[in-house]
């Protein structure tokens, strides 16, 4: 729906259509995300064109399938802390492939100077 007319006469094709591309260009920046590297929802977000867009990262990122091989455990949150409860399975899972990558989690938190990305 690339004709400006077509678009505004059909305002949630247009949605869509825009909420795709950003969703493509989160998953990219996703996957691009190095092994003992991390970083934030809202710096996916700023690398996706996304704007101020951490809330709906943080969105897709609980919406993975189960197995996806997408590296969901390398962001934080702006601080550099696991979002994910510690006593979760997903949250023990993250602590546990961040550890396997090199990471140092100390306390729920990551040193966003030595890991951050990028």
């Amino acid at each position: 729906m690339k004709d400006p007319q077509k678009a505004a006469a059909f305002p949630n094709e247009a949605a869509k259509l825009g909420q795709n591309v950003h969703k493509e260009a989160f998953f990219q920046v996703l996957a691009s995300i190095p092994p003992g590297r991390v970083t934030s929802y809202g710096k996916v977000a700023e690398l996706a064109g996304m704007g101020r867009g951490a809330r709906l990262v943080g969105r897709w990122l609980g919406q993975l399938p189960d197995g996806t091989r997408l590296p969901w455990h390398r962001v934080l949150n702006s601080q550099g802390k696991l979002s994910l409860p510690a006593d979760s399975p997903s949250g023990a899972q993250q602590r546990a492939r961040l550890l396997a990558e090199g990471v140092l989690v100390r306390d729920g938190r990551v040193n966003l100077r030595q890991y951050g990305w990028p």
